[in-house]
C-alpha cells in the first residue's frame, strides 16, 4: 500500500461532474446547461483579444493594474480594493485557503453553489450546510449555525442553481448578526441580471468582514477564459494576495477582460434580451401548471413534481437536441435548470416541455 497520503479532507471531495455539451448522432444541438451568454462576447473584446496575439510571448502584468482600475471606473469601486483571478472560483480558492484550515467550520446553504464545500474540504475545514426556506437562503438559519469555529459563510445571490434572491434587508441583518471573525463572502456571479442590485458593494464598504466575487463567464461571455474578480476591504485584499500567484492571469485574458468591462452598451444589451425572454419563458411553463420561482439570474429553475417527470422532460428536450442542467446533486431532483437563451431557443425549449407535458 503505497505511503503517499493527501492531506485531510481531500478524499472527501467528489470529483467534479461538468454539464453535457454534445448529443450523439445530433447536429443541431442547443446547450443550455452552463448558464452561457446566447449573444456570444462583446466585439470590442473580440479585437483585444486578436490584438494581444502579437504579444503572446510577453510576461503579463503581475498587478492587474489595467483590468482593476477598468474594473474600478466602471462600478465606481476603490482599484486598490480589488483581486484578480482565474474565474471567481480562484478568488474564492484564496478566501478558504487563508481563512479556514483543519478545525474550522465553513457555513454553506442547503441548495448553494457545490464548489463550496469542495474548497472547504480542500482546505480542511468542515462545510456546515444549513436548511434554505422554499429554496431562498434563511439569514436565520445561517445566523443559528455559527459558531467558534465558523470561518466563512458562502452564498450565491442570486443563487444557483435556484435563481432565487435574499432580500437586501436581510442581508444587512446577515452582516450586522455574524461575529467579526467570520468572513461573509457574498457571490455575485449573476449580480448584473438582477435590476438595480449592487452585488453587495454596499456591504463590503459597511462591514470589515465581507467581500464580494463577481465574474467575467457569464453576462461578459467569457467563460472560456476564465476571469473572475474579488472585492473586499485592503485587509482582507492584502492577504489574499500574498498567496495570489504573480502570473495567474495571461496578458490576453487581462486586456480582453478590460475591454469587454469598458463595453457597457453591449452588456445593456445582453442584460435586456435576458430579462424580457426569461420573462417570457416563465410565464410560459406557469402555464403549463409547472412551477418556476422568479428568476434574478440567466436560468430558470423548473419543478415537475418528482425526479421522475423531470428525467422525462430532461430526455425529450434531449431528443429535440436541447441540453438543460439536472440538478439532483443540489437537492433538487424533481427540477430542471435551464439557461435563458435568445428568442429562438426560449422557444424552442417551450414547445418542447409544451408537447411533453401534453403526452402526460
Amino acid at each position: 500500500m503505497t505511503k503517499i497520503k493527501p492531506q485531510p479532507g481531500i478524499m472527501d471531495i467528489a470529483l467534479y461532474v461538468s454539464g453535457e455539451s454534445a448529443l450523439a448522432g445530433k447536429s443541431d444541438v442547443l446547450k443550455l446547461s452552463s448558464n452561457e451568454n446566447p449573444f456570444g462576447f462583446s466585439d470590442k473584446a473580440r479585437e483585444a483579444f486578436a490584438r494581444s496575439v502579437g504579444n503572446l510571448h510577453r510576461y503579463p502584468s503581475t498587478d492587474h493594474a489595467g483590468l482593476r482600475r477598468a474594473i474600478g471606473e466602471v462600478y465606481e469601486l476603490d482599484a486598490e480594493r480589488i483581486i484578480c483571478g482565474v474565474g471567481s472560483d480562484e478568488v474564492l480558492q484564496f478566501v478558504t485557503q487563508c481563512f479556514a484550515g483543519p478545525g474550522d467550520e465553513v457555513i454553506t446553504t442547503e441548495h448553494g453553489f457545490s464548489m463550496y464545500p469542495i474548497l472547504a474540504r480542500a482546505a480542511g475545514a468542515v462545510p456546515v450546510t444549513v436548511p434554505e426556506r422554499d429554496r431562498v437562503v434563511d439569514v436565520e438559519a445561517i445566523l443559528a449555525a455559527v459558531t467558534d469555529k465558523t470561518r466563512l459563510v458562502f452564498i450565491a445571490n442570486p443563487a444557483n442553481p435556484t435563481g432565487t434572491m435574499v432580500p437586501e434587508a436581510d442581508l444587512w441583518r446577515l452582516c450586522e448578526g455574524l461575529p467579526e471573525h467570520v468572513i461573509f463572502v457574498h457571490d455575485g456571479a449573476y449580480t448584473e441580471f438582477a435590476d438595480g442590485f449592487d452585488g453587495g458593494v454596499g456591504l463590503v464598504d459597511a462591514f470589515p468582514n465581507v467581500m464580494m466575487t463577481r465574474t467575467f463567464s457569464k453576462v461578459y461571455g467569457l467563460g472560456g477564459l476564465r476571469i473572475g474578480w474579488g472585492y473586499a476591504g485592503r485587509e482582507i485584499i492584502d492577504v489574499l494576495n500574498r498567496v495570489r500567484q504573480p502570473f495567474n492571469l495571461s496578458e490576453t485574458q487581462l486586456v480582453t477582460a478590460e475591454a469587454a468591462v469598458r463595453d457597457q452598451d453591449f452588456v445593456a444589451r445582453c442584460v435586456a434580451e435576458n430579462a424580457k425572454w426569461r420573462r417570457w419563458m416563465i410565464d410560459a411553463l406557469r402555464q403549463m401548471g409547472l412551477e418556476c420561482d422568479e428568476s434574478f439570474a440567466n436560468f430558470v429553475l423548473v419543478r415537475f413534481g418528482s425526479a421522475e417527470a423531470a428525467g422525462g422532460a430532461d430526455a425529450a428536450l434531449k431528443a429535440d437536441g436541447i441540453i438543460v442542467r439536472r440538478v439532483g446533486g443540489y437537492g433538487l431532483p424533481e427540477a430542471l435548470r435551464i439557461t435563458v437563451g435568445d428568442e429562438a431557443a426560449c422557444r424552442r425549449v417551450v414547445r418542447v416541455v409544451r408537447s411533453f407535458m401534453g403526452a402526460q
